[in-house]
């Protein structure tokens, strides 16, 4: 069995607000072959470190984008990470093939409830839906595009309960992709990884 280096690209802009994504963020940063980077706390003036970045990207056989929904999007910081970052010769282009192979994927958390995320739901489409440019630029730059690992309700998840268990399957999540214990046809296939996740768990002991 091979060993998977996984990027955590982590963006809050206020993170002392976070009720979610800090504890992944804490989380990430215990388990074995998983990088954290705090886009926020390195880059505080957005004055990002192209070669650095590209370097990391090298390194490392699954990117994650991690970050709260801000208007249907990520935070800013992560589009000029994107603008500045993914160069042409280096992630597109025909001599840009550094990224080939790679796994990409967002972990992100949703104000809104679930059901707001639908068809016919208040913000009219599906998360999936929401975040196909990153599904666009995982394709240009031939990542392998996994669906999303999201909470939802995020305001109320903390009093509902529904915190700890979301960490909980984050943890599995991440060391099934270090394992490199992840069906990726079928992740790349289902609208949300998290009741995946919860089959795979099981399946892998994780």
């Amino acid at each position: 069995m091979s060993n998977n280096k996984v990027l955590v690209l982590y963006a809050h802009p206020s993170p002392g607000r976070s009720e979610v994504n800090q504890h992944l963020f804490n989380t990430a940063k215990k388990v074995e072959g998983v990088t954290v980077v705090d886009l926020y706390y390195e880059y505080p003036t957005y004055q990002i470190n192209i070669d650095k970045e590209q370097q990391r990207l090298l390194e490392h056989d699954v990117i994650i984008f991690q970050f709260p929904l801000y208007w249907y999007s990520t935070p800013a910081i992560l589009k000029e990470w994107q603008d500045l970052v993914l160069e042409y010769g280096f992630a597109y282009g025909n001599e840009g093939t550094a990224l080939h192979g790679k796994k990409f994927l967002c972990s992100l958390s949703a104000g809104g409830k679930a059901n707001a995320y639908q068809t016919d739901g208040y913000n009219h489409y599906t998360i999936r839906e929401l975040l196909h440019p990153l599904e666009q630029m995982a394709s240009l730059t031939g990542m392998n595009y996994l669906a999303p690992f999201a909470l939802f309700g995020a305001r109320t998840a903390q009093a509902d309960g529904r915190v700890e268990t979301h960490v909980e399957n984050w943890t599995r999540l991440l060391k099934a992709l270090v394992n490199d214990q992840v069906d990726y046809e079928q992740a790349n296939k289902v609208e949300k990884l998290n009741h995946y996740v919860d089959t795979l768990a099981k399946e892998a002991q994780l």
